[in-house]
């Protein structure tokens, strides 16, 4: 059993969060990658999820952000805060009201004030986490009570990025797997799973969304 920071034990074998390349993420993501890495039925089916489910008018934080942050043209927001490694990536994101640079690996402190946003999400990005656990209650404090985190998730990644225990499992187990990053960082409601791949009678990357919502206080 390996232990998080507060002494708490969780069930993940340390194996579980390596990489391939456990070079400086920095590093490798030091040059822009101004593309999509899912395709564009996908990402309008994103588009489409995101118009309904996340709340109009608020604040919103794009966790592991890029430049683009998927959110359907015009989509009414108080503010949405991109948070990701490249600041060049993240200035060519114009749906962004504000940039920050951060590494979660290295430091999953999140520099934002608690309580402060109506909904968080990550986008195809997931399986890069290395200390989800530690991330996952950093999203929390900064959500307000009974706001949701939806994660994103796909089959598309960079294989030596992205953790050993993503590339073992299937669709399905990703979707456990990320349920128990919300059960074991605590303070959320029951996790739920929505296939909102794009169902367009030919084969297209598929879609997947785990949603939980912070607990009410």
């Amino acid at each position: 059993m390996a232990e998080d920071h507060a002494g708490q034990s969780i069930p993940y074998p340390p194996h579980f969060f390596k990489r391939q390349d456990e070079g400086d993420d920095e590093q490798f993501y030091d040059q822009p990658r101004l593309v999509v890495h899912i395709d564009d039925h996908a990402i309008a089916a994103i588009g489409a999820y995101f118009q309904r489910a996340l709340p109009q008018g608020g604040v919103l934080l794009d966790l592991m952000s890029s430049w683009r942050s998927h959110l359907p043209e015009g989509f009414p927001k108080a503010k949405l805060v991109g948070l990701g490694l490249n600041a060049v990536e993240l200035a060519e994101n114009p749906q962004l009201d504000e940039r920050v640079v951060h590494n979660v690996n290295t430091n999953p402190a999140l520099s934002l004030d608690d309580a402060s946003f109506d909904a968080a999400m990550v986008t195809v990005s997931i399986q890069y986490m290395t200390k989800p656990v530690e991330l996952f209650s950093e999203v929390g404090r900064v959500l307000k009570p009974g706001a949701a985190f939806h994660v994103i998730y796909s089959n598309r990644m960079f294989p030596t990025k992205a953790i050993l225990a993503w590339q073992a499992a299937d669709d399905d187990q990703r979707a456990q797997l990320i349920g128990s990053y919300f059960q074991n960082s605590g303070g959320w409601e029951t996790p739920e799973l929505e296939d909102v791949s794009p169902a367009l009678g030919f084969p297209t990357d598929p879609v997947y969304v785990v949603t939980a919502r912070r607990v009410q206080e």
